[in-house]
């Protein structure tokens, strides 16, 4: 009789509690970017966020929704998905026209200096993603140049999707190229303290709450029988986090190089 009196307050307590992992997951892996958009809003500098971030993201995440397609998982991780390809694209936004509004002042700045000299400078050139120039692939001048890579992306994946959607072959590696993806986020940082030798300007709060996110999100992928893929690269992430952390103890405690150095500007990742 005590058990079935229960009954009614486990039932709810259980669903408020599945509603929240499904929340954490949705909406966690932005959460380290609120506080870098904005500073780089308030600072108008965006020197120490590299768009490479978003760029890997913007893959991951694509691949992964068309994954979905091949092969139905946890609807939270395709909405995390969504969520985190907006995310990508306002980091985006807001990065380029920090740094076109820089250019301009710089441009101003070149002007003026030429003016007083009476003498020719040349000033940066407008890039765009139509000029199809690998030396400034990822570099363009505006936001709609992104908007027209990823869309470019988004179609020519989405298409070789389609044609391919019935081998299982193809579909189960698309799943693990996705993950896999965005598991290779803390890999820069992790070789950079390697060939420094040293962690100086690394933030262990930051390490940490990597190490806390991917922890929590590798055991929400076994406890809610994701793809095998989520998982195995859920334990990579974590791995490569505790490597982070063991550079940070060891590099510490045995300091091999003293010269300061700043943390590895594209090591900002997803939770």
């Amino acid at each position: 009789m005590e058990a079935e009196g229960l009954g009614w307050l486990l039932v709810p307590l259980h669903q408020l509690v599945s509603w929240g992992a499904a929340g954490a997951m949705v909406f966690g892996g932005v959460v380290p970017y609120i506080p870098q958009y904005r500073d780089i809003r308030r600072t108008q500098n965006a020197e120490g966020f590299s768009t490479y971030v978003c760029l890997v993201l913007l893959v991951a995440n694509i691949l992964r929704i068309l994954f979905w397609f091949g092969r139905h998982f946890e609807s939270p991780l395709l909405w995390q998905s969504v969520v985190m390809i907006l995310t990508m694209l306002l980091m985006l936004k807001l990065c380029t026209e920090v740094r076109v509004a820089n250019e301009l002042n710089l441009k101003r700045r070149v002007f003026s200096a030429a003016d007083n000299k009476d003498g020719e400078v040349r000033v940066p050139l407008g890039r765009s993603f139509l000029d199809f120039d690998p030396h400034h692939f990822w570099h363009w001048s505006s936001f709609a140049d992104y908007v027209q890579c990823v869309l470019a992306f988004t179609g020519v994946a989405g298409y070789i999707t389609y044609l391919s959607i019935d081998s299982a072959l193809f579909v189960e590696t698309l799943g693990f190229l996705a993950v896999l993806t965005e598991a290779m986020l803390g890999v820069p940082q992790l070789y950079r303290n390697h060939r420094h030798q040293s962690t100086e300007g690394m933030s262990i709060k930051m390490v940490l709450m990597w190490t806390s996110g991917d922890t929590f999100k590798t055991a929400y992928f076994l406890l809610n029988g994701a793809p095998l893929q989520f998982s195995v690269c859920g334990l990579l992430q974590v791995l490569v986090d505790l490597a982070i952390l063991g550079q940070a103890y060891v590099f510490t405690r045995y300091p091999l190089k003293p010269a300061p150095h700043a943390a590895h500007p594209a090591s900002a990742k997803a939770l």
